[in-house]
Parts: C-alpha cells; sequence; structure tokens
C-alpha cells in the first residue's frame, strides 16, 4: 500500500509552543503543574508527566510552585486568582485563541450580544465565554440560534471550528439583525489543515487520521473526511489500527490534528506500511 501524508497536518504552532513552555518550565525546578491538560493529546500529556509535569483539575490541587496555563486557555479571573496564592504562572494560551478572547471582550464592551460558535463543554470556549463578560449565545450550528436576539449582534467562534458552519450562522443572523460584526476567529493552521485532509479523502482508498479522541480539531477532521470517504478511522496511536481496514486498498492517506505531535504520526505510518496489504 502506497502512504499519502497530507500536506498540511500534526503540530501546529500554538501547541507546539505550549509543549515548549511546559518543558522549559520543568528544568527550573520548581513543582510544575498544567491547570488541566496543557493539550488534547494523551500521550503527548503522559509524556510531559514523565518530565515532572503534573496535571491539576483545579488551583486548590496546586499548593505551590508553577501554574501552566494550556493552550485553550481560561477565564483571566484564574490568573489573577493563581498569583494571589503566590505561584508562578506560565501562560501557554495559543496566541490564535488569545485573539478570540480579545475579540469577545472588545465585542461586550462595544455593547453587542455576543454569539459563540462553538462547543459550550470546551474548555477554550469556556475562557471564550468569559472573556465576554459571562454573556454570549453558544451554539454549535445555525439551528441552535434563539428566536429572539439584540438587533446588534457580534460573532466570535472556537479557533478550531469549519468555515462552513461560520458561514452557517452568519447567513442566519443576517436578516435578522440590524448590525453584524464578525470576528472570522478560527485557526488558519486549522483551515489549511481542513481543506488538506478533505483533498486527501477524495484521493486515496482509506484514510487514517492520528490525533487524540478528545481533541475537538481532530473530531472535526474526522468528520470532514468521513463526509468525502466512507473509509475514515481516527486513531491516536498506531495500537488502533485494524488490518481489516486495509482490505483491498492500494492508497493510504494520513492526516493528523494540530495537536499531534510528529512522533505518533510517523509511528502510525511504519504501522500501515508494514501491513501485508491485498493479496
Amino acid at each position: 500500500m502506497k502512504v499519502i501524508v497530507a500536506r498540511a497536518a500534526g503540530v501546529c504552532y500554538g501547541v507546539e509552543r505550549a509543549l515548549k513552555l511546559a518543558t522549559e518550565a520543568a528544568t527550573t525546578g520548581d513543582r510544575v503543574s498544567t491547570l488541566g491538560p496543557l493539550i488534547h493529546n494523551p500521550q503527548a500529556v503522559a509524556a510531559l508527566q514523565q518530565r515532572g509535569v503534573g496535571v491539576a483539575s483545579s488551583l486548590d490541587d496546586i499548593d505551590d510552585g508553577t501554574v501552566v496555563i494550556r493552550s485553550h486557555g481560561v477565564d483571566p479571573a484564574v490568573i489573577v486568582e493563581a498569583e494571589k496564592r503566590g505561584l508562578s504562572v506560565v501562560d501557554a494560551t495559543c496566541p490564535f485563541v488569545r485573539a478570540a478572547h480579545t475579540c469577545a471582550a472588545e465585542l461586550a464592551a462595544a455593547g453587542y450580544g455576543v454569539v459563540i460558535v462553538g462547543e459550550s463543554d470546551h474548555p477554550e470556549v469556556e475562557g471564550i465565554l468569559a472573556h465576554a463578560g459571562g454573556e454570549a449565545v453558544i451554539v454549535e450550528h445555525a439551528s441552535d440560534l434563539p428566536a429572539k436576539l439584540p438587533r446588534r449582534i457580534g460573532v466570535v467562534v472556537q479557533t478550531t471550528q469549519q468555515l462552513s458552519t461560520l458561514r452557517e450562522v452568519v447567513d442566519d443572523l443576517l436578516p435578522r439583525t440590524a448590525e453584524l460584526r464578525v470576528c472570522n476567529t478560527i485557526c488558519s493552521a486549522t483551515a489549511k489543515r481542513q481543506t488538506a485532509a478533505a483533498e486527501l479523502a477524495d484521493e486515496v482508498d482509506v484514510i487514517v487520521v492520528v490525533g487524540g479522541h478528545n481533541s475537538g480539531n481532530t473530531t472535526r477532521l474526522t468528520e470532514i473526511c468521513r463526509a468525502r470517504n466512507p473509509r475514515t478511522h481516527h486513531v491516536e496511536t498506531a495500537a488502533e489500527l485494524r488490518s481489516e481496514w486495509f482490505a483491498d486498498a492500494t492508497t493510504v492517506g494520513v492526516t493528523a490534528g494540530a495537536s499531534t505531535p510528529d512522533e505518533q504520526i510517523q509511528g502510525v505510518i511504519a504501522a500501515i506500511e508494514s501491513m501485508p496489504g491485498d493479496e
């Protein structure tokens, strides 16, 4: 079988930066904890734990040392509270997520009713909501929009959402508002990975998406690929591959979410290449 890797796949700048900051913090000799998983990749989080970087579910779990704010960002009140408690703070919030925070805060301050396009239970969206002052409508699709809305609406979007979803929401809002301001805060790396994955899914017999099962951007890559190629499979590691997936296949595509380190991708590629293929 021939393995073809998507032209854009794997770790993005924001994730690479977060991993670098956490790794550097681990060399200081302080106790280091991330507030929640640094990124949505269990294998990368486990590797950090081996370096001495723990995972705390809240500030109450951290008595001293350094707290690393994960790439998804947090409510700004959390950082203030951490500093009040005497903790050193390393802010690894992705710059693209920070841009969404800024946009949400500016929209709210200007008096717009804020609509956030994203998943309500995702930590990134929780941070965006906090920067909007805790007052916003969160929707995953246009059908989630309430019947009654303010006449002035500002839209901000979770960085890993699809552009088609943002367009769907904006198209629904346009005839219902007197003024509509849109911040397209979809990360450019996410957009490139989604486009490349869609192109590859059309070209191959089977496509494998590598990344955390808890990763929103990897899940969306899987959805995009599956819509074009029913032989789409999402795995975290090579151990999840099944030989029957590749029956009769001559070409296999591989793509990966923005929180997937290269060694995980290469491990999956090597395992696919070692499979016997069609006989």
